[in-house]
């Protein structure tokens, strides 16, 4: 099974899905010898004969946990890529009878970072070393560079940064890797960039249904409009993938009515596995507000629902309900509909970052990580899903300010905010005039107007709670707690009023 043998290895990684693969033959590229591993051997066969078919490549592969372990040189450093969870444990527990302290292992997966946690302080009990690292890109990402946020014991992560330096994006402001923090660090990191990555594609999809629905606009229209799009702030890899799939014809249209879009027929149930509900739940756990995050979430959960909706349409039509949801309208022509849903769209991105680095920086100071924000943007700038022009401002912003509030405040982004507010407005009003939902820039539009008042109507929610449960309440005049008898004053008001 071996090839292109020789000295010992310099890292091993086990775990040869499609990621596994394209990130072994990405280190191996670099000139980096590497073992490899997999469970069923099939796998390590496959990815050997990758190697060689790319010119040679220094990759070993080793059909048991022992004889992988001991290829690798000391200290060792040892990649896993498999399913989060019990497969994770059960790996580890193969690999730890030959590995010797300050090895390390490095989980790459999309894990929960508590669990990362814990296999960390097990680590640390037989003197091992073990990062949990985000790795995002998908698999053209692996195997050409991803954005790679490794977090955990840092002695761990300083053996390995020659490998994940070169390994990684590169931008013009270096490799897009850091080491992010202590713990789960890492891992909760990747979570975040997962919500945010749910926001971005939910506000993307909603600029669509926008311009497709109420704007009328075909999909070789489409595909033109976002291509404009990504020549311009909005620039980014989601803006520029929605451009080129609004292009691709359907194969198997075989109805004799011309070419069709692969796009119109493709069944609209979206799937997720699991980060974006986490990062909502953590959300509401460090009582930081991610609307947008939390829309993105809700949408997929009611894509889910594909016969109520096919039903409810039906039952509502019955009903009378005659709003039709493609109205077509035509707003001082097209050219200002494609410019307004380009502000609204830039605004509520800034809405959505803006959630996910707050969600960041609450649980940093929760667990005093010490996180870098601006230094996360900055490794998001390559490789990674949400990669995207305006994260140099982003990672401006915090060098300007580490302690930024929100981005929303921060002089550029406030300038970018006013200039977009009112165009952002027509286009949630076009939309739900149409009957169109558009929930993710509703929310973020919630969001900013919320954010940007000084006094909201809390206060009568406070009043509420008060009155039915004595949860008491402040004054804006004076300091201290207070409780307020609001029923037996309101009754004593009704007495003194006389009947009607």
């Amino acid at each position: 099974m071996e090839a292109a043998a020789g000295c010992a290895s310099r890292i091993g990684l086990a775990g040869l899905g499609v990621m596994g693969q394209n990130l072994a033959l990405n280190i191996a590229e670099k000139g980096f010898p590497i073992s490899v591993y997999n469970r069923t051997a099939s796998k390590t066969e496959e990815t050997v004969r990758r190697a060689q078919d790319e010119g040679g490549l220094p990759l070993t592969g080793h059909a048991t946990p022992k004889d992988f372990v001991l290829s690798i040189k000391r200290p060792r450093a040892i990649v896993m890529l498999v399913k989060a969870g019990a497969p994770v444990d059960s790996l580890i527990s193969s690999l730890v009878p030959f590995l010797e302290p300050g090895d390390a292992i490095i989980d790459g997966g999309n894990e929960w970072y508590e669990n990362t946690e814990r296999r960390l302080e097990d680590a640390a009990s037989k003197g091992l070393l073990y990062l949990g690292m985000g790795i995002s890109g998908g698999e053209d990402g692996a195997r050409h560079g991803p954005s790679l946020m490794p977090g955990g014991h840092k002695q761990a992560y300083t053996n390995v940064k020659p490998i994940l330096s070169k390994i990684a994006a590169q931008v013009d402001d270096g490799p897009c890797v850091t080491y992010v923090g202590p713990g789960g660090a890492g891992n909760f990191v990747k979570m975040v960039h997962n919500g945010i990555e749910y926001g971005d594609m939910q506000l993307i999809s909603e600029a669509y249904d926008i311009l497709k629905h109420v704007g009328g606009f075909s999909n070789d229209e489409l595909a033109q409009i976002f291509k404009a799009y990504n020549q311009s702030e909005l620039e980014s890899f989601l803006i520029e993938i929605t451009a080129d799939i609004l292009r691709v014809p359907d194969d198997f249209n075989g109805s004799g009515s011309g070419e069709q879009h692969l796009i119109d027929k493709i069944l609209d149930k979206t799937g997720m596995k699991g980060t974006g509900k986490w990062t909502v739940q953590q959300a509401a756990e460090l009582a930081i507000a991610a609307p947008t995050i939390a829309a993105s979430l809700d949408s997929r959960y009611i894509s889910g629902l594909k016969d109520e909706r096919v039903a409810a349409e039906s039952a509502l039509e019955q009903a009378g309900l005659k709003l039709d949801p493609i109205r077509r309208y035509r707003i001082d022509a097209e050219r200002r509909l494609i410019n307004d849903v380009h502000k609204a769209l830039y605004a509520s991105k800034i809405c959505s970052y803006a959630q996910g680095m707050n969600l960041i920086r609450a649980k940093s100071k929760e667990k005093g990580w010490k996180l870098n924000l601006g230094e996360l943007a900055r490794i998001w700038k390559g490789g990674c899903i949400i990669r995207a022009k305006f994260l140099d401002q982003i990672k401006k912003a915090y060098e300007r300010n580490p302690n930024l509030a929100n981005l929303i405040v921060d002089e550029e982004f406030a300038r970018e905010m006013v200039d977009k507010e009112g165009a952002w407005r027509r286009v949630v009003k076009f939309a739900v005039n149409s009957g169109v939902c558009a929930p993710g820039m509703s929310a973020s539009l919630a969001y900013f107007d919320a954010y940007r008042r000084s006094r909201l109507p809390a206060n009568l929610v406070q009043a509420q709670r008060d009155y039915f449960g004595a949860h008491t309440y402040e004054r804006v005049d004076r300091p201290g707690s207070f409780h307020t008898e609001w029923a037996r004053i309101a009754r004593e008001l009704k007495s003194n009023e006389g009947p009607n």
